[in-house]
């Protein structure tokens, strides 16, 4: 696998999906009792914005650097995931972007657990640096999708499942992420579990979906963020997220939310959003 994520950090697509996962995590930790995350792509834990690699596509400063330009008159549900990323920046410059497992270590409580899985080795090397200090998080260097396999169900009986591959071959990805989730669901129903895609063209992700909705689960729901049209194939044109036992209320809270992300990180004429639900 050639992918690294560190020419991508902060891009659009990122700042859709942490603010969407923050979201998730609020809803999950309304609860008292605790819970279990589980990344199947952890990545690092957190990048450089202004190395070599972040700046040699520069896709961060039509992401993050929109919304941390926007900040003072950014609209309200985004900003949750305003203040998490401050956070990371303390000074009021932006120069670290943080992975997911970052983001969610923030928001999870002392009690909860995180299992980080991360199959690059040189990648599961800087998560485990991040993560040093914190005994709430278990890095495992393998394959995410043999450790929903391994690691599912876990012994807090609830919690979150974020299943975030590269999609380096979108049509042959999707059919893996198929056979995780059915075999993971089947042991582990009443687990949430988030799985986001990449839009280039539509007719690589339709199937994906039409399989979800064969499925007869409970509160399915999908979430989409297009900057531009969805007709070209060169280029990433949106992301999306499916959602598998949704949370109370939370496609409520998306529906004030994904108008805010299209305001701030649209890029072309024809800028779209959309949920709908499957089951």
């Amino acid at each position: 696998m050639n992918y690294r994520h560190a020419f991508h950090a902060g891009n659009f697509a990122d700042v859709f999906k942490h603010a969407v996962l923050l979201a998730l995590l609020d809803a999950l930790t309304a609860k008292d009792k605790p819970l279990c995350y589980l990344d199947t792509h952890a990545g690092r834990g957190r990048y450089a914005l202004d190395d070599a690699q972040a700046d040699k596509t520069g896709e961060w400063r039509e992401g993050i650097g929109r919304v941390f330009a926007a900040a003072p008159s950014l609209p309200a549900p985004l900003h949750d995931y305003a203040r998490a990323i401050h956070a990371f920046n303390p000074d009021g410059r932006l120069r670290v972007y943080p992975g997911s497992p970052a983001l969610a270590a923030r928001a999870l409580r002392e009690r909860d657990r995180l299992l980080l899985c991360e199959t690059q080795e040189e990648e599961a090397a800087g998560l485990r640096e991040v993560f040093r200090a914190d005994l709430r998080a278990h890095v495992h260097n393998r394959d995410g999708y043999a450790a929903m396999n391994a690691l599912l169900p876990p012994p807090e009986k609830r919690g979150l499942v974020l299943v975030d591959p590269p999609f380096e071959a979108q049509a042959e990805e999707f059919r893996v992420i198929e056979n995780a989730l059915a075999a993971a669901h089947a042991r582990w129903p009443t687990g949430v579990y988030a799985v986001w895609y990449p839009i280039k063209r539509r007719a690589l992700v339709m199937p994906f979906q039409r399989w979800l909705g064969s499925r007869g689960w409970r509160d399915v729901l999908l979430a989409e963020l297009l900057v531009r049209p969805d007709d070209s194939p060169l280029r990433l044109n949106g992301a999306g997220f499916a959602i598998i036992n949704t949370p109370w209320q939370f496609e409520a809270k998306l529906a004030t939310m994904l108008p805010a992300l299209k305001s701030v990180l649209a890029q072309a004429p024809g800028a779209s959003h959309r949920l709908q639900v499957l089951a």
